[in-house]
């Protein structure tokens, strides 16, 4: 099985941090493509960071 990282999505020139604010999904849970996995919040906005593909989610780093 290939690991597919999670990466946070590009939010704008003007951002350059993020803080996790939860995690929506516990290591070891099955995930489906475009699942929300983790909240996370800039200076600007809270959102969402899906899963890029059907997997397991193996650990969180």
């Amino acid at each position: 099985m290939a690991i597919i990282e999670i990466l946070l999505p590009k939010m704008g020139e003007s951002v350059a941090e993020a803080t996790i604010i939860k995690f929506l999904v516990d290591a070891g849970a099955n995930v489906e493509a475009d699942q929300a996995v983790v909240e996370i919040a800039t200076d600007k906005v809270d959102s969402e960071v899906p899963a890029p593909e059907d997997g397991v989610l193996v650990e969180w780093l």
